[in-house]
C-alpha cells in the first residue's frame, strides 16, 4: 500500500505540461505547470479567491480563473516578506556603565 500513495502523489500533485497552452479549461496540474508553481499552491489560491468547485469532481480552471490566479500572485505575495525576528533576550535589562 505505501507504493499506492506515491502513485497518487505522482498523478495528482505533480504539475503536468498541457497539450494546449491556450486551452479554455485546464486541470489543476496543468495550471500549476503554466503558472510555474506547485499544485498545492494552485489549490490554496483557488480556495483563497473563493472560486467554488463541486466536491468529488475533477478541479478545472478556466482562462478567467487562471488570470485571477496570476493577478493574485503578482499583487500579493503568498507570505510576508518582512524578515523574521530572531530569538529575543530572556527579559534581562541591558548592562549599565559602571560608575567611577
Amino acid at each position: 500500500m505505501p507504493g499506492d500513495r506515491y502513485e497518487r502523489y505522482q498523478k495528482y500533485e505533480t504539475p503536468q505540461e498541457p497539450k494546449d497552452l491556450n486551452a479554455e479549461v485546464m486541470t489543476v496540474q496543468e495550471t500549476a505547470f503554466v503558472l510555474s508553481c506547485s499544485v498545492k499552491t494552485v489549490r490554496r489560491r483557488l480556495k483563497s479567491l473563493g472560486l467554488k468547485r463541486k466536491p468529488g469532481r475533477t478541479v478545472v480552471t478556466t482562462k478567467a480563473d487562471r488570470q485571477a490566479l496570476l493577478e493574485d500572485s503578482l499583487v500579493e505575495p503568498a507570505r510576508s516578506i518582512a524578515p523574521r525576528r530572531g530569538r529575543q533576550g530572556l527579559g534581562r535589562k541591558p548592562l549599565t556603565p559602571l560608575a567611577a
